[in-house]
């Protein structure tokens, strides 16, 4: 089974390297105060500085790397919760003694900057990450003041901290009978899985159980949620942002009117999504469907295993119009120590990627022999592609694709997969299923993550106007979204009113909107990639190994889609209508 575990040592041979390493970030840490005052002191001092933080940066963010995978792969290793203890304070060192930099640069004259620039060639590569500074100097305070906000990051961090332990650690849901009658615990591990159960009555004791818990925690959960709000309210403000929404986007230097036009897409295909519940209903053979009834399979019991050598070959021959330059790096990756693929005792759950500037990709997965686990590897396949391309044609500042971009990569990978199997599968049964896969990816990641997007800007919005954040707010504005979006088909049952107060995304603002413009800029970007082939591949590619070093929407235009623009969603809710009325016709 090792030739299915990922090579941590391709970072580090042994713990002496990292202990290295750690101790040189201690002493990089000396070396960055003593540029503290100097940044005005010419471009060649401001060179210096800028590439000493860089190398602190990699170094640190290559240290916890190497110990949160570490970690990860063995949870019970108490050496790798000390390395990454050790590492985590290391980083609000390394955060602390970096935070007078931007502030410094931005006090000093614009033109003083651009005149660095000009006669000290080696700062051409930092031109882009300066430009971008200067966007923030109406919203930067002095440098002592931005160290305050930098020590006080800790304690900002309470509402999401206090989240995270009440639904980690405190809530406890009680126990159901399964389909075969005997007690059965409810759990956040197997509660998706519950969800799916063919049993209506298993379904609906889960989400009573569910959200029987959070109901018991409600006034705890709504406050500790409104004081996320407020944080982010606080720190837009602060830093003399209009509103939470814009400081949130001012970051990757999107636009309201993204945000904006992503509803408004959404909204006017609501239509489908109704259309989508009443086929749900008339499958189901249910007078009333209700919201413990969205996640079942339409087509239960199609019987799909796949191994994982033969996810590997779906997944090469799936994406065969990347190219073979990117079938043949991915497949290297495959067999060359990039993903820990099965399931064991200890291992952290789920499947995430990690880029690691100057090695290479790693992909956590715990490999279940089905095809949905198929998908979870294209998905984080391509992840680690983005990270190959942009890690080996970036410097290490550009190297980590934005959230924005990353959700793209991913997202097209499975994608073409899904449509590939489309038009290779026969069976009509796994047709249906993946029909149906693909109507829930769209579904959850478009019009489920939108739905969260409204929430978020409704709260904020009702914050920012100086009006009360309570639960029953909350669940006022969370229930009306629900009627809007499932339209009169659906029952819409009281317990879902509580949904927001168990959305760990709510507490990292205006984050979930990346996954809906995400897949629908990678629905269109797979379709012109098997429709005009050669041309949008090298545009596709070229997206790829530009990493963070352009802004996020300028990069997807230079792949071939405008996110500014509606267009991108409409066409992935349009193919959402195209696969409804081949679902609706099967049945």
């Amino acid at each position: 089974m090792d030739d299915l575990r990922w090579r941590l040592e391709d970072i580090y041979s042994d713990r002496q390297h990292w202990e290295q390493d750690f101790t040189g970030a201690k002493k990089q840490l000396t070396g960055i105060v003593s540029y503290r005052g100097r940044l005005g002191d010419g471009g060649t001092v401001l060179l210096q500085a800028l590439q000493a933080r860089a190398r602190l940066l990699e170094t640190c963010t290559r240290i916890y790397n190497y110990a949160s995978m570490l970690f990860d792969g063995d949870t019970t290793n108490p050496a790798a919760q000390e390395l990454r203890d050790r590492v985590v304070s290391l980083n609000t060192e390394a955060s602390t003694a970096i935070s007078f930099m931007n502030p410094e640069i931005l006090a000093l004259p614009e033109k003083t900057v651009y005149s660095f620039l000009n006669r000290e060639p080696g700062l051409g590569v930092y031109r882009f990450e300066l430009e971008d500074l200067l966007r923030y100097r109406p919203h930067t305070l002095t440098p002592s003041e931005e160290e305050i906000v930098a020590r006080a990051g800790e304690t900002l961090q309470a509402p999401d901290q206090i989240f995270k332990m009440i639904d980690n650690a405190d809530l406890t849901f009680d126990p159901i009978r399964g389909e075969d009658g005997q007690q059965l615990p409810v759990t956040r591990g197997n509660y998706s899985v519950l969800m799916q159960s063919s049993d209506r009555r298993v379904r609906q004791d889960a989400f009573a159980s569910l959200y029987g818990a959070y109901r018991k925690l409600f006034n705890t959960l709504a406050a500790t949620l409104g004081a996320g709000v407020k944080r982010d309210l606080f720190l837009a403000r602060v830093h003399n942002y209009r509103s939470s929404l814009d400081a949130a986007l001012h970051e990757e230097n999107v636009p309201a009117n993204v945000y904006d036009n992503l509803i408004g897409a959404v909204r006017s295909h609501l239509g489908l999504l109704h259309r989508y519940m009443e086929l749900r209903r008339r499958v189901l053979k249910v007078d009333e469907l209700h919201m413990y009834d969205i996640y079942t399979p339409l087509t239960p019991g199609v019987e799909w295993p796949v191994s994982f050598p033969e996810a590997v070959q779906m997944v090469q021959e799936g994406l065969v119009s990347l190219g073979r330059e990117y079938v043949e790096a991915l497949s290297r990756g495959l067999r060359g120590g990039w993903v820990d693929v099965p399931e064991r005792p200890g291992k952290a759950g789920g499947a995430y990627c990690e880029g690691v500037y100057g090695v290479h990709p790693f992909v956590l997965l715990n490999y279940h022999q089905n095809i949905d686990n198929a998908f979870t590897l294209a998905h984080e396949m391509g992840h680690a592609m983005h990270f190959y391309y942009s890690g080996r044609e970036q410097p290490f500042i550009y190297a980590m694709p934005t959230i924005f971009t990353a959700e793209v990569a991913s997202t097209v990978n499975e994608t073409l997969l899904v449509e590939h199997l489309l038009q290779t599968v026969s069976d009509r049964q796994r047709r249906l299923y993946l029909l149906g896969h693909y109507l829930e990816l769209i579904r959850g990641t478009i019009f489920r993550q939108t739905m969260f997007a409204e929430f978020e800007k409704t709260v904020h919005e009702r914050a920012e106007s100086g009006e009360a954040l309570t639960g029953s707010y909350f669940q006022q504005v969370y229930r009306q979204l629900n009627l809007d979006y499932h339209g009169p088909v659906m029952t819409v049952d009281p317990e879902i009113d509580l949904e927001w107060a168990r959305i760990p995304h709510f507490y990292n603002a205006f984050y979930v909107y990346k996954y809906a413009t995400g897949l629908s800029a990678a629905v269109a970007l797979a379709r012109g990639i098997m429709e005009h082939g050669n041309l949008a591949l090298a545009r596709y590619l070229n997206f790829l190994k530009q990493g963070s070093s352009g802004y996020s929407l300028d990069l997807l235009r230079l792949a071939g889609v405008d996110m500014s623009r509606p267009e991108p969603v409409n066409q992935a809710l349009e193919r959402f209508g195209q696969l409804l009325d081949e679902m609706e016709r099967s049945f």
